[in-house]
């Protein structure tokens, strides 16, 4: 799984950067990639960051119970 930069600059900056927090140059590739997916990803609407979470809990099966205020209260040991 090899790359190869055929860019001047692009490797003149991958090369400084890793000399830079003293890594190696697959690390600062790597780093430098994962930051950027991770700021792209910031940008997408919280619905789409947490649809595989609404996912699975959609999946899960239907109990019957109402998570009313008597359940909640239930949970603090309160009573009316």
């Amino acid at each position: 799984m090899a790359f190869h930069i055929r860019d001047p600059r692009a490797d003149a900056a991958v090369r400084e950067l890793a000399k830079e927090k003293g890594v190696s140059i697959t690390v600062a590739v790597r780093e430098a990639a994962e930051r950027e997916l991770a700021e792209r990803r910031k940008k997408l609407p919280l619905m789409e960051r947490i649809k595989d979470i609404t996912d699975e809990v959609a999946s899960w099966p239907k109990t019957g119970l109402k998570a009313d205020k008597a359940f909640y209260d239930s949970l603090n040991d309160e009573d009316d």
